[in-house]
């Protein structure tokens, strides 16, 4: 049979918490579930098996965009034409007992909670009736749209000489996770073109894009995974880092994308106990580790531009911080009495148990990086301010996640402070409380510090 480039695997339990009450893994925040991203809807009469409904035309609609874009994209990239799906595109109905099996599969059940890209037949196949009413239901119709532009990305790095066969032979050069975030990459480039309005059938605004990376967030690989299985996708960090390179970037650098230029920051568990805990560790001892380590990471950033570290002192407070200026969140830097505040008792508790511990230690990251920029002298209020003690918070986050020993990020760490990002703008806060207001920007802004250092947050 076939080898099949699945995307996302969505199973039963999964499918039926989805569609449900609701469900614990995915991103705290408002969904935009429902808010249409079409512009005009193509007739899916193309896709073997269709029942012509709107989950179909939402897919062809995004498919025939897709495939619009690499028409125009693909020679400039890769100096070659573009050639069209020789297998085409198939809807599958999983419910049905009757429903013809995709290619690569033996029956339509094999189908069931995925979307693939078939290379021996050329073909992409998707789930309509338990994946892509899902994604839509909880992440909205550009959830739909990023999902098929990654199955089309399988197509693409395919076509460039990409295959299966190579793959096999060189494991080494082209691992699963780099193809894979090579897919996300060329997901971002189009989104991009979409977003610039350039799209005939799609229309994709800055809500519904930061709701399709909850998708990205809930569906990356389980924490632990070795960036090194056969298998592997790509944490969270990962997955959004590819998809922004090719937004902010364009397919020129997806399509250059190898395993010495690319970093994968997805870690498995280095000790039973990691593991055993998932890499938690509870509130208390998180903010006390964590608050200790800043310490240092900030005296140090500050001795080496001539400036001298207070330690700030961290107090907990019942309910929202009310430090001057205005409201930061759940975390807060005050200057006047050189104080970092802790709200114990709500949003910060909840936040650490519903995303996890390195939630808390994102924020914490933040408003260090606030009270770095008042010992340097700089102003702590307006859209700077909020931007760099982001970016500091990632310049703190990437330099642990590169020690080898002593206090480190634990495997899930850095998707906890990407799903913390995209729930709020708390980390992006000024001193008055104002903030980045996308989540695609907030990542974005931390990510560059997280990958660059301080030097990306203008502290040359």
């Amino acid at each position: 049979m076939s080898r099949r480039r699945g995307w996302w695997r969505v199973t039963g339990p999964l499918v039926a918490a989805l569609l449900g009450a609701g469900c614990a893994a995915t991103v705290p925040g408002t969904p935009v579930a429902g808010d249409g991203v079409s512009r005009g809807e193509v007739d899916p009469f193309f896709v073997h098996g269709t029942d012509g409904g709107p989950t179909d035309r939402l897919a062809a609609s995004t498919v025939t965009d897709v495939l619009q874009f690499w028409r125009q994209r693909f020679e400039p990239t890769f100096g070659k034409p573009w050639r069209d799906l020789r297998g085409g595109f198939y809807s599958v109905d999983t419910n049905s007992r009757t429903a013809r099996p995709a290619p690569c599969t033996s029956k339509a059940a094999e189908v069931e909670g995925n979307a693939f890209y078939c290379p021996g037949e050329d073909a992409i196949a998707w789930d309509r009736a338990a994946l892509l009413p899902v994604l839509r239901e909880e992440f909205g119709d550009a959830a739909v749209v990023v999902v098929l532009a990654h199955e089309l990305g399988h197509a693409v790095h395919h076509r460039a000489g990409i295959g299966v066969a190579e793959q096999r032979e060189q494991p080494q050069r082209y691992p699963t996770i780099l193809t894979e975030a090579m897919a996300d990459c060329y997901a971002g480039a189009f989104v991009r073109w979409v977003s610039d309005g350039q799209a005939p059938h799609l229309r994709i605004t800055g809500e519904q894009l930061d709701s399709a990376l909850g998708a990205l967030i809930t569906f990356r690989d389980p924490v632990g995974t070795s960036r090194a299985d056969s298998g592997a996708h790509g944490n969270a960090f990962d997955r959004v880092s590819a998809f922004q390179d090719g937004f902010r970037q364009g397919p020129k650098l997806c399509a250059g994308m190898t395993v010495h230029n690319r970093t994968f920051t997805q870690t498995s568990f280095a000790s039973f106990e990691d593991r055993a805990t998932g890499g938690n560790l509870d509130f208390g001892r998180i903010v006390e580790s964590v608050g200790d380590d800043l310490d240092g990471y900030f005296a140090s950033l500050l001795s080496e531009r001539g400036k001298a570290w207070e330690k700030p002192t961290i107090r907990a407070t019942r309910g929202v911080p009310g430090c001057e200026g205005g409201r930061q969140g759940p975390v807060a830097f005050c200057p006047n009495t050189r104080s970092i505040e802790l709200d114990t008792s709500d949003i910060l508790p909840e936040l650490h148990k519903q995303i996890g511990d390195y939630a808390t230690g994102t924020l914490l990251a933040s408003r260090y990086g606030m009270a770095s920029l008042v010992a340097l002298g700089r102003r702590a209020d307006g859209d700077d301010a909020g931007r760099t003690a982001l970016c500091l918070a990632g310049a703190y986050t990437g330099a642990i996640a590169a020690r080898r020993e002593g206090f480190g990020l634990s495997p899930g760490d850095l998707d906890e402070a990407v799903q913390v990002l995209l729930a709020d703008d708390y980390a992006s806060r000024d001193l008055w409380g104002r903030g980045i207001d996308s989540g695609f920007d907030r990542v974005d802004v931390f990510r560059d510090g997280a990958l660059n250092g301080p030097k990306a947050c203008g502290l040359n």
